[in-house]
């Protein structure tokens, strides 16, 4: 059944995020009262050990439904998001000053992510013998062969790949960033070559995009029973530990969104766009809620293009083209929520980056936010390859899937709040009367 959908009769179904929830609340009682009897010696650890093999199962048959369209959507998402940025030379100011902002704000975004993960780290409530544990539940996943691109051009510290099928095929093992780095080259050669040529081309990608979404979604219809398998076995493993520190990890994740929301996002009102933050706030009030309500920058859209012209008076000419490139390029709480992410999940897994891996993630999540569908859960294909290449296993997204919801409904609040900012700070930027044209 669709989200949201309703029965023959009349009769509303449950939506999909709350089956989510329900499958993750019973895993977890389920796999705290399994691990408990063994402790108890009422159940035998063999038998424990058949109920998480089959619990594991479930979860690794979901993920693998995600995993499978990794690289298309990647691609499709990837160039169609950078040539759509880089049309913005052929547009004018307006164009430029939108980068520009766009640039800045997910950047600010991405630092304020990893510097939250830096100052409170829930990964410590996990100890090491715990982590071992979890590491080894995962272990059929990790990386058990040199890095594939690591093994190959050294001189470009391996990002520029001399043949991006084999990073794509590789894309669980080392290979994903290469790929990207070739999809933003890839983005760039399209948006500098002239429309009417690469128009077939990008009605495949857009297809080849809308296809992977759909691909998504049936892994979302699967997404109760594996979510219920994943924090199962976890939990029957780990115990009690394992949902302390997720917790933690949500309040990191929140706090750190309020933080850009309400802090950086009201100085950027005040002092670029030159209006008062707090009745901007309430003036797209119904656009933060349709984003809270629907998980989705793309299903907000509309309601967010009538409220910019019709409440904040930003210039339809503006509105339209910042916030309809928006929805899909600018992306800040996205790229906050995956700073933080990959971070947390490679530390719960016993992979501690560096300094220089912190900031590549930061620029990741950057990039991440151009290339992320505007779709709930969007993000995680991204997150679960970026972290398979820094040494965790892919599977480690599974931790987050069931609490996935909240936060995704609280960092599309940010992005359509981010969106309609730079229209506002953009409109502020230029003067009445000698706005540039921009075409249809």
């Amino acid at each position: 059944m669709e989200l949201g959908s309703v029965e023959p009769g009349g009769r509303k179904g449950v939506a999909l995020h709350t089956k989510i929830l329900i499958g993750l609340v019973l895993g977890a009682i389920f796999g705290l009262l399994a691990k408990k009897l063994v402790l108890d010696g009422v159940l035998a650890e063999s038998k424990l050990a058949t109920a998480i093999d089959w619990a594991s199962a479930a979860g690794e048959i979901f993920l693998n439904l995600i995993f499978m369209v990794v690289v298309p959507l990647l691609f499709s998402a990837l160039v169609l998001g950078v040539s759509e940025l880089g049309d913005v030379r052929k547009i004018g100011r307006i164009g430029v000053r939108s980068l520009v902002m766009t640039v800045i704000l997910s950047s600010i975004a991405a630092l304020i992510g990893v510097g939250a993960i830096n100052l409170v780290d829930p990964s410590k409530s996990i100890s090491a013998e715990k982590k071992l544990e979890l590491t080894q539940q995962y272990n059929n996943e990790l990386k058990s062969t040199p890095d594939p691109v690591q093994e190959k051009d050294k001189a470009a510290l391996g990002l520029v790949p001399k043949n991006p099928l084999r990073d794509a095929i590789a894309a669980f093992s080392g290979g994903i960033l290469p790929f990207m780095v070739f999809c933003l080259i890839f983005g760039i050669a399209v948006a500098s070559v002239e429309a009417e040529k690469t128009l077939p081309l990008k009605g495949v990608l857009e297809g080849l995009f809308a296809v992977s979404l759909k691909v998504i979604d049936f892994a979302m219809k699967f997404a109760p029973i594996g979510v219920f398998g994943l924090v199962f076995a976890a939990g029957a493993k780990l115990g009690i530990e394992l949902f302390i520190t997720l917790g933690g990890y949500v309040l990191v994740v929140l706090v750190a969104l309020a933080v850009h929301q309400f802090v950086t996002y009201s100085l950027v009102i005040k002092y670029v766009a030159k209006r008062n933050p707090l009745e901007f706030f309430r003036q797209m009030r119904t656009v933060m809620a349709t984003a809270f309500a629907t998980s989705s920058s793309n299903a907000t859209l509309p309601t967010a293009i009538k409220a910019a012209e019709e409440d904040l008076g930003i210039p339809r000419r503006i509105g339209n083209f910042v916030l309809t490139v928006g929805a899909t390029a600018n992306q800040n709480g996205t790229a906050l929520f995956e700073g933080i992410t990959i971070i947390f999940l490679c530390r719960i897994f016993g992979v501690d980056l560096s300094i220089g891996q912190q900031f590549l993630v930061m620029g990741l999540a950057i990039v991440g936010g151009i290339g992320t569908a505007g779709v709930p859960s969007g993000s995680l294909p991204m997150i679960a390859g970026v972290v398979a290449s820094l040494g965790g296993p892919a599977g480690a997204v599974g931790l987050i899937v069931g609490i996935d919801r909240i936060m995704d409904m609280s960092r599309t609040v940010l992005n359509v709040t981010g969106d309609m900012t730079i229209a506002a700070c953009v409109q502020a930027m230029e003067k009445e009367g000698d706005l540039e044209p921009v075409p249809a």
